[in-house]
């Protein structure tokens, strides 16, 4: 039903009149002359509305032009926009379709500005926004990469995080890189080095990363040689000697306010009898030692190396081994893990083990004259009650103890190949070689990890002569 204002057809409706249209005109048409007209409607909340529009003939066709609804358009701002179309349609233009033609252009023009935006950001990203990506999805750690988390939380992100990407050059690296260089953790900067060349050159291939590094990678124009003082020995020789075995022993059980943990103890006889390394003994789970049988298998997710190049081993267990194992058993085989992380409020499952430096953060804590710290960490141990044969032949650490067996192994006439396979080294040779050959020298290293437990058996008891140790050639 078409109505009009009380003034009558062809009149404009008032404001007020339009507050008083009831509910029950809801669908009606209020005509409001000049070719303009509104639909009552009816919201859920029992407001009223009107919604007007501007009649015309286009192409000989009626159209529409929407001008608004009321009350939320003013009514004179509403006949304002019939007039505007109204002036189009006499000048030959469709307002319906140039007001969808302005909607358009509005909204490319905003698209244009959201990517100018996000190619000024683009441009703008910074080191600490690679690394972001990177460590989620462009490298997948053994560890979960917490490992290159701690090295970009502690000495990538405080001096490059905040760099544009674009602006990375070598000397922002190198300036990174010489104050961990200067105090005598040159490996650790070398770690670093591999690090930031790794994450450059995964960027180098992908965008948006790609266009910031046009010039190439800044990290390839450092080599390792370059940042390396010239008196540094990039391999560590530090071997335990039998004396300094005997030593570590009885350091082990002297009285101490705060003594070495028990379980640490036990990983450190069991890393020298099995030449293992420290991470797959910290991550091994006790359903993998068969104390029975003398067996601990390390599945081949705890093994250190290359995606599809790590390999599965079956550690025999020596007598002497063997005891320090059931020690073990003993303090921690209620859980599943053999060294588990203490998490008060977890679960044992759930806490997992312990973090692969613990041990080497007690052993290092209880060196502290080789420290470069200038003040001893609070709850650490401070003190040199691990410093053996006076500290003339240096620092020890729990991968020394893997050299010091492998080179015990040797003057005890093992072979060269036989100390590789017991400490799971992957072989050098024809992929298709390894592939079809897979006899596992079982007996072999079985013999060789029993001679070195009687032989640490032998220079623990004091009843066995020490003989000097030969290194490998």
């Amino acid at each position: 039903m078409t109505r009009y204002p009380k003034s009558g057809k062809g009149k404009q409706w008032t404001t007020r009149e339009l507050a008083a249209v009831p509910a029950a005109w809801k669908g009606d048409t209020l005509s409001d002359g000049g070719g303009l007209s509104g639909e009552v409607r009816l919201a859920a909340d029992g407001r009223v509305s009107v919604r007007f529009k501007f009649a015309f003939r286009w192409d000989g066709r009626l159209c529409w032009y929407q001008c608004g609804t009321w009350p939320g358009v003013d009514l004179a701002e509403i006949r304002r926009n019939r007039d505007a179309a109204r002036l189009q349609v006499a000048q030959g233009i469709n307002p319906a379709q140039a007001k969808e033609a302005a909607r358009i252009e509005k909204q490319r023009a905003i698209a244009e500005t959201l990517a100018a935006n996000e190619q000024e950001r683009q441009e703008r990203l910074t080191v600490a926004d690679l690394f972001t990506a990177w460590l989620a999805d462009g490298v997948n750690r053994k560890d979960g990469n917490e490992g290159l988390r701690r090295y970009y939380g502690k000495d990538i992100a405080p001096r490059l995080g905040a760099l544009e990407l674009r602006e990375l050059q070598e000397g922002h690296i190198r300036a990174m890189l010489k104050p961990t260089v200067a105090a005598g953790k040159v490996r650790t900067a070398q770690v670093l080095l591999l690090i930031v060349r790794q994450a450059l050159s995964w960027a180098e291939k992908r965008q948006p990363w790609r266009p910031l590094l046009i010039a190439g990678n800044p990290a390839d124009l450092i080599t390792e040689d370059s940042i390396t003082p010239p008196d540094y020995k990039s391999e560590r020789e530090r071997v335990l000697s039998p004396a300094e075995i005997q030593e570590l022993a009885q350091a082990l059980t002297k009285p101490d306010p705060r003594p070495l943990k028990a379980q640490t103890q036990c990983a450190l006889w069991i890393l020298l009898g099995t030449i293992c390394r420290v991470g797959e003994l910290l991550h091994a789970r006790w359903e993998d030692v068969d104390l029975k049988a003398g067996v601990w298998f390390i599945p081949e997710e705890n093994v250190k190396g290359r995606r599809g190049q790590r390999q599965a081993q079956k550690v025999a267990l020596s007598p002497f081994v063997l005891r320090h194992f059931r020690q073990l058993h003993a303090l921690t085989g209620a859980g599943p893990w053999c060294f588990p992380a203490s998490t008060p409020g977890t679960s044992a499952e759930v806490a997992g083990p312990v973090g692969i430096n613990t041990i080497s953060k007690q052993i290092a804590d209880r060196q502290a004259m080789f420290s470069a710290r200038a003040v001893a960490l609070q709850h650490r141990r401070n003190d040199n009650t691990l410093v053996l044969a006076g500290g003339k032949n240096g620092k020890w650490t729990p991968h020394d103890l893997r050299r010091t067996g492998a080179t015990m192994m040797q003057a005890l006439g093992v072979g060269l190949e036989i100390i590789d396979r017991c400490q799971n080294h992957v072989l050098a040779g024809s992929k298709v070689r390894r592939h079809y050959l897979h006899y596992d020298y079982a007996e072999e290293k079985a013999r060789a990890w029993n001679l070195l437990g009687e032989r640490l058996e032998g220079i623990l008891s004091g009843g066995a002569e020490i003989l000097p140790m030969k290194r490998r050639a």
